[in-house]
């Protein structure tokens, strides 16, 4: 499993890249997505998640925690209300590199 810097490196680059599925890859079948008040479980769900997220950048600026359970804090902007905002994303992962859990904060 990848350490937490590269995982973090990898789930941001991922995002924005043009192939869907690289980023839909990062993610076990169940997990669970918590952003802007808002709770998306299961893959499906967080498919139609993101087709509703407006193209933005990530600019990463601190990675914290293990490969299981890490915290990482990037700027992200866009065309959206407010941007460009600072975003904590706390993620967990299952022994096979998985997210299983996904929480979006400010």
């Amino acid at each position: 499993m990848q350490d937490a810097q590269e995982f973090a490196k990898e789930y941001f680059v991922a995002a924005i890249a043009p192939d869907r599925e690289r980023y839909f890859a990062l993610f076990d079948d169940d997990v669970v997505v918590h952003d802007d008040g808002h709770s998306h479980q299961g893959l499906t769900a967080v498919r139609r998640w993101r087709a509703e997220v407006p193209p933005v950048r990530y600019d990463l600026h601190d990675v914290t925690g293990t490969a299981a359970a890490c915290t990482a804090v990037a700027e992200v902007s866009g065309d959206f209300p407010g941007s460009p905002v600072a975003l904590r994303f706390a993620f967990e992962r299952n022994t096979q590199g998985k997210i299983t859990l996904l929480d979006i904060t400010p």
